[in-house]
């Protein structure tokens, strides 16, 4: 199989041949025919993230070994599959959306179908090979869900940011369809976070972003306040917006900018969730924390049930497609740059030959 890998962190993407993989075991291998390029993909191609004072976090620490194959927003076509897989619901040719966030496949929270939370990671695109190839294998079958009727460059931004707002969402509901909600970020998890809210009848929606743009991206898709980022005062400006400090953001950004007005801004019982990768550190005044009850939670990623919930949704006609820029896999260096650079409004999808 042709792959374009990342072969020595900051350098552009080559490309190689690799054996293709023959499925063994309960494993399925399909060939790729769309991959969304998704901005954590530019801290494995940087080899690092941002931990603020505590300097930095090799992504070889983690376990990420050269050359990969990055791109975790796979849909791919079935090829065959292992001799242990049960094939019920398979069939060769079938699209399929492929969970990436794998685990070791044998823990209580694997055998949950919670994968994202097993302390052994080998999410695709990651710890091994995924969508920027033409080839990936998924390591059983419950990890692939069937396209049906959506648009294959949509769906495949489903496996990453859309499960991962899917999930973060989840996490401040339910709450009062007109009680604001804010996101923080309007790139291509901005963008789902709104069709997801959307779809689950949500009314008040703000979002914040240094792009104006992006923001206008935002209010076509839906957002019905939008702030922009580009001073001290924007944690007043979204509660001036909002019509008072708020009860729930999703910082889907996650720097030490975002968060520490993610953070302002929030109302006695609020919470925050933090999705974003890009890095620094959160300085809060700690006594605040029980004098407002405040919350400040995590979120990585989603599990397979609520990719499989999103999907059900988006089948449903009730989510709003994002914008999506088409490109040549063999262009996934370009791509790359592109986000880099801040020029993707929505996301990119790249498409493969057998697509």
């Amino acid at each position: 199989m042709r792959a374009w890998a990342v072969i020595e962190t900051g350098k552009p993407l080559k490309e190689i041949e690799l054996p293709t993989p023959e499925p063994t075991g309960k494993q399925v291998l399909l060939e790729i025919t769309h991959a969304g390029v998704c901005h954590s993909d530019l801290h494995i191609w940087e080899g690092e993230y941002d931990l603020g004072s505590r300097g930095k976090m090799k992504l070889a620490d983690r376990g990420v070994v050269l050359p990969l194959a990055m791109g975790h927003e796979i849909v791919g076509r079935v090829l065959k599959w292992g001799p242990e897989a049960n094939a019920a619901g398979l069939k060769v040719g079938d699209h399929m959306i492929v969970f990436p966030w794998v685990g070791c496949g044998k823990c209580d929270k694997c055998l949950a179908d919670e994968d994202n939370m097993c302390l052994t990671p080998r999410s695709l695109g990651v710890y091994q090979h995924g969508g920027y190839a033409t080839h990936v294998l998924a390591p059983e079958p419950r990890h692939l869900v069937p396209v049906g009727k959506l648009d294959p460059s949509l769906a495949a931004t489903y496996a990453c940011s859309g499960i991962t707002v899917f999930s973060a969402i989840n996490k401040v509901m339910p709450m009062p369809a007109d009680d604001p909600i804010v996101l923080v970020g309007a790139g291509g998890l901005g963008l789902n976070a709104i069709a997801v809210l959307k779809a689950k009848g949500h009314r008040r929606i703000v979002v914040v972003d240094v792009s104006q743009a992006k923001l206008d991206a935002a209010k076509a898709e839906g957002a019905t306040d939008t702030v922009l980022a580009d001073g001290p005062d924007t944690a007043k400006r979204i509660i001036e917006t909002a019509g008072g400090p708020v009860g729930a953001i999703v910082d889907l950004v996650n720097g030490t900018d975002t968060a520490r007005f993610a953070f302002d801004a929030l109302r006695k019982g609020g919470k925050l969730v933090q999705v974003g990768l890009f890095g620094g550190e959160m300085n809060i005044p700690l006594p605040l924390m029980p004098i407002r009850a405040l919350t400040v939670q995590g979120s990585y990623v989603g599990n397979v049930k609520e990719l499989r919930e999103l999907v059900a949704i988006a089948q449903s006609g009730r989510m709003p497609a994002i914008p999506i820029t088409n490109m040549p896999l063999n262009q996934a260096d370009a791509a790359l740059n592109r986000l880099k650079e801040g020029k993707v409004v929505g996301r990119i999808v790249l498409t493969a030959s057998a697509a």
